[in-house]
């Protein structure tokens, strides 16, 4: 009998913007095998992005299965699984056939910018930033589920009836996963959907009225960690616990174990995610970032702040796919560092408007500072830099709201290989970044809760054991080099805010 053969597994489930993945993880927290599987992006008109929900569950369902069986590990050997996921991805289904009712609406979606418009202007929106600890932004749920119910012909009335189901995309894996059994999210899930009271911890009845949301139509509200349901057996051969969800951000700072207060960790996906434990408080913000739940295990309840970047990772993608310029994501970083520095060019990547700390869903993107001189390697190097400028912009802000300095930046994702980017995060932040042995932070966070739940690791004490560095940048930049740097990014951002308002 094989060493593999006896081993048992935590099989983690990643359905993120642009794949789905599965990865299975060992007793000692690191990867056993990983299979991705990219899916199609539809973008109807200027602004809206949208996936198809069978595209989602088909390729999560063949990627686990093909990790079990790419890696020799049969089902009876994966003790659970735990689902992480793209949040405020918004989807509707009917409970009967279980078909989708529409595509999914992504969470890069701007289409109800202007019914978040409006509800500001009449006033409502602090009702649902203290409930929600969000802003009132196109990015959330709420404003993308009342959009279908209003625009797919029946849904309200059908809803009402509690003849389709809504949900986030954790929701629709654990509805498929479950053949249709269970119907449920987690709070950290729940907490992005502009819809759900996060200090009270249930659905709120005055937000759902001011959306005109039937409440038939929303998920039962599990725990994060916790025993949810089991496989149906056909899926993977066993009926095995599923015992975890988290969405990917929230998961990401479990699986770097930010578990105390004071910790954070930013992820580089296709949006950047700088998450900051604030232990069981849910901390108001005073500089326009979000309040909103970890994770809840055993009754209690973890808050974070958060600070959205929408375009992180999707910026290089967008040189490769949208300009040519590089054939691979991975090529960028030999170009940018073939120039010293950006040569005063700043891309400022507004493609689908800005998140924290602006908030602005007209703003568009451009490339400034060009001159005669200027060639591709200085944009590479500006798209870099992007990411690096809009995460400090963040955490700087994230610090006003804590009163603390941050002693060090956890970071995964990924565009955290890429050591020229971490280097250039370091120098702006004036914070040390360190990035873990183990990168695929998302999925371990899921792993851990769902193998906390089945007593695979006894504790969080555990789990902090295992984590350690691969490697630490320290910040070498000159303070006033830093401070110039910053307000040349943030002329620039001044230059695109506003731009697509009719």
């Amino acid at each position: 009998m094989s060493e593999t053969s006896r081993q048992q597994f935590i099989l983690a489930l990643d359905q993120g913007t642009t794949s789905s993945r599965a990865i299975l993880f060992a007793r000692d927290g690191s990867p056993h095998g990983v299979v991705q599987r990219e899916y199609a992006q539809h973008y109807p008109q200027p602004g809206w992005v949208e996936h198809d929900p069978i595209d989602i569950w088909r390729t999560q369902l063949a990627v686990a299965q093909a990790v079990l069986r790419d890696n020799g590990v049969a089902a009876s050997q994966v003790a659970a699984v735990g689902i992480t996921n793209q949040r405020e991805t918004t989807l509707l289904w009917d409970r009967a056939s279980g078909e989708p009712l529409h595509r999914a609406i992504v969470w890069q979606d701007r289409r109800t910018a202007g019914l978040c418009d409006a509800l500001t202007q009449a006033g409502q929106g602090e009702l649902f930033r203290q409930r929600t600890g969000l802003v009132l932004d196109a990015y959330f749920s709420g404003t993308k589920l009342k959009w279908l119910l209003d625009h797919i012909p029946s849904a309200r009335t059908r809803a009402e009836r509690g003849e389709i189901a809504f949900g986030t995309v954790d929701s629709w894996l654990a509805w498929k996963l479950s053949g249709g059994r269970v119907h449920v999210s987690d709070p950290s899930n729940a907490s992005r959907t502009l819809l759900f009271d996060i200090r009270r911890l249930c659905w709120d009845d005055e937000l759902l009225a001011l959306l005109d949301i039937p409440s038939a139509v929303l998920p039962q509200i599990v725990d994060s960690s916790g025993l949810i349901t089991t496989l149906d057996s056909h899926l993977l051969g066993a009926p095995i616990p599923l015992a975890g969800i988290a969405g990917d951000q929230q998961a990401a700072t479990f699986g770097q174990t930010c578990l105390e207060p004071g910790m954070a960790k930013n992820t580089y996906g296709t949006g950047c995610f700088l998450m900051l434990n604030t232990g069981r408080q849910a901390m108001d913000s005073a500089h326009r970032m979000l309040t909103t739940i970890g994770w809840r295990r055993r009754q209690k309840t973890t808050y974070l702040l958060e600070g959205s970047v929408f375009m992180g990772g999707a910026t290089v993608q967008w040189l490769r796919d949208g300009l040519g310029m590089i054939s691979r994501s991975d090529e960028i970083e030999a170009l940018a560092a073939s120039v010293a520095d950006s040569g005063g060019v700043h891309l400022v990547p507004a493609h689908t408007g800005l998140g924290a700390p602006y908030w602005d869903a007209y703003a568009r993107g451009a490339l400034l500072g060009m001159t005669r001189g200027t060639n591709r390697a200085h944009i590479a190097r500006a798209a870099l830099e992007a990411i690096a400028f809009q995460s400090a912009e963040v955490l700087n802000a994230m610090e006003m709201d804590a009163g603390q300095r941050l002693r060090e930046l956890r970071v995964d994702g990924g565009a955290a290989a890429n050591d020229l980017l971490l280097q250039f995060q370091a120098d702006v932040l004036g914070v040390p970044v360190v990035r873990p042995r183990v990168t695929e932070t998302t999925a371990l966070g899921a792993a851990y809760l769902a193998g906390l739940a089945v007593g695979f690791w006894h504790d969080e004490a555990e789990l902090t054991s295992l984590w350690s560095a691969e490697r630490r940048f320290d910040p070498m930049m000159p303070d006033d080099r830093r401070a110039s740097l910053l307000n040349a990014w943030r002329r620039a951002v001044d230059r695109c805010r506003d731009w697509a308002r009719d």
